[in-house]
C-alpha cells in the first residue's frame, strides 16, 4: 500500500451506483415522475450513499494510520 487513496471503496461504490440495480434506485430517488416513488426511495439511496461515504473515509483513515505506522518505523523496547 502506498497511497492514501481510498480507491477500493471508490470503485465498489462506482460500480454499485452505476449497475443496473443501482441506476434503477437512483432514478425512482431522484428522477420519478411520480411523488410517492420519489418520496419512498429518497432517504434509501440517501442512506445508502452516507453509507458509502463513511466507508471511504473509513478506509481512508485506515490508509493514513498505517501509513503514517509504516512512516515511523519499528520501534523495539
Amino acid at each position: 500500500m502506498t497511497t492514501r487513496w481510498p480507491w477500493i471503496s471508490v470503485l465498489i461504490s462506482l460500480i454499485a451506483t452505476l449497475s443496473p440495480l443501482g441506476r434503477d434506485v437512483v432514478e425512482s430517488a431522484f428522477f420519478a415522475g411520480e411523488a410517492l416513488s420519489r418520496n419512498i426511495w429518497a432517504p434509501i439511496a440517501l442512506t445508502i450513499f452516507a453509507v458509502m461515504a463513511a466507508v471511504i473515509l473509513a478506509e481512508w483513515l485506515i490508509r493514513a494510520y498505517i501509513l503514517n505506522r509504516r512512516a515511523r518505523g519499528a520501534t523495539t523496547a
